[in-house]
């Protein structure tokens, strides 16, 4: 009975794996082209807002998404999907208490990402899971459980029947030093083909 068990969940942790290391594709052509509101990408307590002569930065020109814009994604269920949007960002974060701080030489960012249940079923996630940054050198950052003053984080837990939002912050964190340039987020903990990416700069 013991081998016929340990059998089932080593099936059950091989299947998991596959679906995991799958070739998923990495989404990035906007759903629907939005234009930032000058907070949406923020450095310290200033917004970085372009003036009207600037020229297009790089994500605009090749029409990879950017803090603002939506990308749909799809979920391992059939019939599951999701528009994604990551609404601001913020570099550094500033944390919400005194008693949980990033490590010495560390620093939090955060970005606020909505997730639209656009499916015929129910969605349940936990969307930290699913979520990283990266900087400039290619080092990659999970998100972590920490509260900011930007606002409220994403739930644990979100279940969302269909035409539902969820909404919330989420934390990384990150060296001092590290200029972030893009936020990922893939469905179901990371185990979904799809993964949606955003350039921050």
């Amino acid at each position: 009975m013991r081998r016929l068990i340990a059998a089932t969940v080593l099936s059950v942790l091989a299947l998991g794996a596959a679906t995991a290391c799958g070739g998923g594709d990495v989404v990035t052509e906007p759903k629907s082209k939005s234009k930032p509101k000058s907070a949406d990408v923020t450095s310290g307590s200033k917004s970085k807002k372009p003036a009207a002569d600037e020229p297009q930065d790089s994500s605009e020109r090749s029409g990879k998404a950017k803090v603002g814009d939506t990308l749909a994604l799809k979920g391992l269920k059939g019939g599951s999907r999701l528009d994604v949007t990551v609404e601001k960002f913020v570099d550094p974060a500033k944390p919400s208490s005194q008693f949980l701080e990033p490590a010495t030489g560390k620093k939090w960012v955060a970005a606020l990402f909505k997730l639209d249940n656009k499916g015929g079923e129910a969605y349940e996630d936990s969307p930290i899971n699913g979520a990283q940054v990266a900087d400039k050198t290619g080092q990659r950052f999970q998100a972590t459980i920490a509260d900011v003053t930007a606002g409220p984080s994403m739930a644990a837990v979100v279940k969302l029947p269909p035409g539902e939002t969820a909404r919330g912050w989420l934390v990384f964190e990150v060296p001092e030093d590290s200029a972030i340039t893009s936020a990922q987020w893939t469905p179901d903990s990371g185990f979904a083909d799809d993964t949606g990416q955003w350039q921050i700069r």
